[in-house]
């Protein structure tokens, strides 16, 4: 067991997952890598260590609440205690549905993914983050969780319930040495599944959409997680009116 921190990426997709990796493997921090696709997480794997990266890849389902706190004891055997949890999920279920046509049968489909399953996991790192004195948990979503956007009605009022959690709970733990915040991307993340996907489907991308590359997110949380001075953001910043 070496003395290098972990950091556990929950979402770990080919954008922001794959950078955010790199940046703290950079930092000298070991990677855990939880996706679905165990190939995909291998290979990756594999990247990582070419740039003396350590990682170990954990394929999981994240809408399988019952495993989360298990997955979460894997890890810590196997790579020692999480200092830093970032939960960035994406799901290819539409989220340009209009608030008049949400119903709960709708919500259902998505509210593990974006409530039930950071909230999860949460609880699972928590107490051993709580009695060491640090750590940090990041949770990445959508702009429509902040503002709210007409015809986005999807994901938008989910992830809003868990950004008010996790504001609160920065509240209760920042004196006890834990971080606890959000990020909400309202750009395309430039070599994302979300990219490749909508790519795939011959979906065009304007050209007043904004586009943004992952690294630059995966300072943003290095910043969240390092200088703890904003428990909220939003990248990139909202125009002021």
């Amino acid at each position: 067991m070496t003395d290098k921190k972990t950091i556990a990426i929950f979402g770990a997709g080919s954008g922001l997952g794959a950078s955010l990796a790199e940046k703290f493997g950079r930092e000298g921090y070991k990677v855990a890598l939880v996706a679905r696709n165990a190939a995909t997480l291998d290979d990756r794997v594999a990247q990582l260590a070419k740039s003396g990266i350590e990682a170990v890849s954990f394929p999981a389902d994240l809408t399988s609440i019952e495993a989360l706190a298990p997955l979460v004891r894997s890890i810590e055997q196997r790579m020692g205690s999480i200092d830093v949890a970032v939960y960035a999920p994406f799901s290819r279920e539409s989220n340009f549905v209009p608030a008049a046509d949400v119903d709960a049968a709708k919500l259902q489909s998505l509210v593990t993914l974006f409530t039930f399953a950071p909230v999860e996991l949460v609880h699972a790192v928590l107490p051993n983050m709580v009695a060491r004195g640090d750590g940090a948990v990041v949770v990445v979503g959508g702009l429509s969780a902040v503002v709210p956007i007409p015809n986005m009605s999807g994901m938008g009022p989910l992830m809003a319930a868990t950004r008010n959690y996790m504001m609160t709970l920065n509240a209760e733990v920042a004196d006890k040495g834990v971080y606890a915040g959000t990020m909400h991307v309202g750009a395309l993340i430039n070599n994302s599944t979300g990219k490749r996907a909508m790519d795939d489907a011959g979906i065009p991308i304007s050209d007043s959409y904004p586009m943004i590359e992952p690294e630059e997110l995966a300072q943003v949380v290095w910043d969240l997680i390092t200088k703890r001075d904003q428990v909220d953001i939003v990248v990139p910043p909202l125009q002021q009116a």
